[in-house]
């Protein structure tokens, strides 16, 4: 009994002896070592969540990449805002015709003198001198006004927030508090470039004349932007209508691959490379040689697009805060009373069976985990749009938060006026025959997403 005692003293003196040694090895790494007396990793790490989050949430609203040097500097876009009343061009941007082309205004950042001008129903919103208060007070989702020391308006700059936020209408319709990475689809985004003095330097770029791009430009309408015609020059579709396509979402995208829809484009941070560079005109760096191939962008290739590289880089530094916030949105849930319950629960059978809508639109994601893009052919419509992509495929949209979408139709051009037109267009795809019953609960699974 007594030498069984001994060994087994001795085998746990050998245990212990191999790991002090192992103890040893270990926390002789450097990179180990570096980290003896401070915070965990994990409270580290959740500094930086925090961190990401705070300043990607500032870059989202309120960082133009220095967009301001196009918009204000090129484009004089400034002036038509100010008026010939002050110092501008022409009559001015009201307030009042600020909200009819889309454009919001954040409820938190008005001064107390324009909300009881507001509630007064004040002749000041006639004024295009109220609009440059609300640039100066910083109140204009998605836009920011340069001043000088003197004061006066001298350039505007553009945010992601111009297109994917709105506001929740809660103080008046057009002003509330911020809805990030909810697709405005009241913007004009056409008409209001469209209203720019100098709008002969941007047509330049595309090789067009000043009225044929403004006509492009006033095609577009509400909710709808073209983000690759200054690349491929393809402003309308074979039928003679516009080749924009509706604003997206920006939330429910954790966990999806692509989120445009020609997704073949790339992820959330390519895309954000992509429209800060390209599209808002800020000063970055950008590669992509697919936009030097001639056959399919010409004018990209042409002022090479693809290999922009500027002096002072304004963008890439903010890329991963960025992404992160928008990663971080959920998708919003749509109002109890927006739909029947009951149906929807029994919607969600038909989803998943007789429908056959999960073969592409897998819960909970409600799209493919992976490479999520079709050929036109498997989603039953035309090329056009796909064509101008990379590869030439379409993107499985995720359908969480649809009810924020519901304006401007579905699909990539909105040419679906709602979820009945859409349904019957894969019914002839798909070739699945539903009841008028299992048609309706289907149709309010998709709006409880």
């Amino acid at each position: 009994m007594r030498l069984r005692t001994i060994a087994v003293c001795v085998g746990l003196i050998a245990l212990t002896m191999s790991c002090v040694r192992l103890t040893r090895d270990v926390s002789t790494n450097p990179a180990v070592k570096a980290q003896h007396g401070r915070d965990s990793f994990a409270d580290e790490s959740k500094a930086n969540a925090d961190r990401m989050y705070d300043e990607g949430k500032r870059v989202f609203r309120d960082d133009t990449f220095g967009s301001e040097a196009f918009w204000g500097g090129t484009l004089q876009l400034h002036r038509a805002i100010l008026g010939e009343t002050q110092g501008g061009v022409g009559p001015g941007l009201t307030p009042k015709d600020a909200l009819k082309l889309g454009l919001k205004v954040d409820q938190g950042r008005l001064p107390k003198a324009a909300v009881d001008m507001i509630k007064n129903q004040a002749a000041s919103l006639e004024n295009p001198e109220t609009t440059v208060a609300l640039l100066k007070a910083n109140a204009v989702v998605g836009v920011t006004g340069q001043f000088g020391a003197d004061g006066k308006l001298q350039s505007v700059g553009i945010q992601c927030a111009l297109c994917h936020s709105t506001v929740d209408d809660s103080f008046s319709p057009g002003i509330g508090r911020r809805l990030d990475g909810w697709p405005n689809r009241d913007l004009n985004i056409g008409a209001i470039v469209a209203l720019a003095p100098n709008l002969k330097a941007y047509a330049d770029r595309l090789g067009l004349d000043t009225p044929k791009l403004k006509s492009i430009l006033e095609s577009w309408g509400p909710g709808k932007y073209d983000a690759e015609v200054n690349h491929d020059g393809k402003a309308f579709r074979p039928d003679g209508k516009s080749g924009a396509t509706v604003l997206p979402a920006a939330f429910g995208l954790a966990g999806v691959n692509l989120h445009t829809y020609t997704g073949s484009w790339g992820n959330v941070t390519y895309w954000n490379a992509y429209v800060a560079n390209t599209q808002m005109q800020g000063q970055g760096t950008f590669f992509d040689t697919r936009l030097d191939r001639t056959d399919q962008y010409p004018i990209a290739a042409k002022n090479k697009v693809g290999h922009t590289r500027r002096d002072v880089d304004l963008i890439t530094a903010k890329l991963g805060a960025l992404q992160f916030y928008q990663l971080a949105l959920p998708a919003p849930k749509p109002p109890a009373n927006s739909f029947d319950k009951d149906a929807a629960s029994r919607g969600q059978a038909v989803f998943g069976g007789k429908a056959r809508c999960a073969t592409c639109h897998i819960p909970p994601l409600f799209t493919e985990p992976g490479w999520n893009v079709h050929t036109p052919e498997e989603v039953g419509i035309d090329d056009f749009q796909a064509s101008r992509s990379p590869d030439k495929r379409y993107r499985t949209t995720p359908l969480r938060g649809l009810f924020t979408r519901m304006k401007g139709g579905f699909y990539h051009d909105g040419r679906f006026a709602d979820l009945n037109a859409v349904v019957d267009h894969y019914q002839t795809v798909l070739k699945f025959n539903l009841t008028d019953a299992e048609r309706r609960d289907l149709i309010e699974y998709l709006k409880s997403l």
